[in-house]
């Protein structure tokens, strides 16, 4: 049975809007744990706001080792209205995601990535079918914006993995015990 991985850039105080605005030093470490998520991904669920703004940015970016993934690898996106662009790999995921989610879990292939799409995140994790959590946890405060484990029910969480990153990041790694 495939896994369902959400990796998220957030603040301290937890907020994952606009990451740009809080995670402003990359580093070594941080692209090492990027990698390391996406390698075992052969497939991602977005939101729509995250797939209208990456359609737009991601196809002529050159940010690696994200751009060649998030180009090329199996895209769904939840959504009711009709993908515009082109973007390659993506289709439409009409419906509840949540029984999208469970049916591509049962499927063969690697782990199922969740990136941004903060409401995607949240309804599968509330729902129970999310296996791990990778966070990127800046050395900032953001104030404002949508927090990743807002009005989520209590859940268990193993740590699998912590490191410091040379610019002040957590890299924190959680299963989700269900």
């Amino acid at each position: 049975m495939r896994k369902i991985v959400v990796y998220e850039l957030l603040s301290l105080d937890g907020v994952a809007e606009d990451p740009d605005e809080f995670i402003t030093d990359w580093d070594d470490a941080m692209d090492a744990e990027l990698g390391a998520v996406i390698a075992s991904q052969d497939a991602v669920i977005l939101g729509r706001r995250s797939y209208d703004e990456w359609s737009r940015f991601w196809p002529t970016a050159a940010i690696e080792p994200f751009a060649s993934f998030i180009n090329t690898v199996e895209k769904h996106v939840v959504t009711s209205s009709p993908l515009d662009g082109g973007w390659t790999n993506a289709a439409a995921v009409d419906g509840d995601p949540v029984a999208f989610a469970r049916r591509l879990m049962e499927g063969d292939g690697g782990d199922i990535g969740v990136h941004a799409s903060i409401t995607v995140a949240r309804t599968l994790l509330a729902a129970g079918v999310v296996d791990e959590l990778r966070l990127v946890i800046a050395p900032r405060v953001a104030g404002v914006g949508r927090r990743l484990l807002d009005d989520l029910p209590a859940m268990r969480l193993e740590t699998l993995r912590t490191v410091t990153s040379a610019t002040g990041h957590l890299l924190v790694d959680y299963r989700i015990l269900h």
